[in-house]
């Protein structure tokens, strides 16, 4: 027995940050802001749970071509496009979509990238098996999957040995809303947790089970904490852009860009 006690991983606390429905552009401060208190040793371990607006992101490794309309018919249609700093190329986010973004001092996990993506999908993959969906990864392709359609995209960044960004798991969102883009520009197709159960599924549903599934494997107690109480925990001055809206410079929106005339 004290052999086995001492081969268990030490549990950390951290945080969870419940937010609902929030802008994209809102939750890319947030994160930004917890990444600088984190780097500094101001907050535990967080894990941001969100649902986007329509949203589509590119990563590092994008190509606007996997972008299948033209800026000015999704700014049309109230969809920006975000380029940030995550890996891997274009996602598309939406309502029924569980989308979360660890924010994890990495030295925990011995600063293994691979590893700590290796431990989100496991953690996903572990998720959906409670209901009785037999996910798995597809080797060279990050993420989940079903078959040879893909549940749960992931693209990671990490500053300063702090992680950002994350993944978004297909609960229940419009498929048909996919078609607008290459997925992650593999030409593969997508799926969810509603069309594979055949009955409706809510984000509010899963979430538990996908918190408890990420608590176990990178071994961090998420212990809920009001997104009004963050203020107060790291400053005034690092949270100020959250209600702002404000992006990094190289962040422009589909609206913005058409306003300029572009069809990137």
């Amino acid at each position: 027995m004290a052999g086995e006690a001492l081969t268990r991983p030490h549990v950390r606390t951290g945080w969870l940050l419940s937010c609902g429905r929030l802008s994209y552009r809102e939750a890319w401060a947030l994160q930004r802001a917890l990444v600088a208190a984190r780097q500094a040793d101001r907050i535990e371990d967080t894990l941001i749970l969100v649902e986007h607006p329509p949203v589509i992101t590119i990563g590092r490794a994008g190509r606007p071509a996997n972008v299948l309309v033209s800026r000015s018919l999704l700014a049309a249609r109230g969809i920006d496009v975000y380029e940030i700093e995550r890996g891997g190329d274009v996602t598309y986010h939406g309502p029924g979509q569980l989308v979360g973004y660890p924010i994890l001092n990495l030295r925990a996990l011995d600063e293994d990238v691979v590893r700590y993506i290796r431990l989100l999908e496991a953690a996903l993959i572990n998720a959906l098996g409670t209901y009785g969906i037999v996910a798995h990864r597809l080797r060279g392709y990050p993420g989940v999957w079903v078959g040879e359609a893909k549940i749960a995209a992931i693209g990671v960044a990490v500053k300063r040995k702090v992680t950002m960004h994350g993944f978004a798991l297909n609960v229940a969102p419009h498929l048909d809303d996919f078609t607008l883009i290459n997925p992650c520009g593999l030409g593969k197709p997508v799926t969810s947790m509603a069309r594979l159960l055949g009955r409706p599924v809510s984000v509010e549903e899963v979430a538990p089970t996908v918190v408890r599934a990420l608590s176990a494997l990178l071994a961090v107690e998420f212990a809920p904490m009001p997104v009004e109480s963050i203020r107060s925990r790291i400053g005034e001055a690092a949270s100020s852009g959250w209600g702002e809206g404000i992006g990094p410079a190289t962040a422009r929106t589909s609206q913005e860009i058409a306003n300029e005339g572009g069809t990137r």
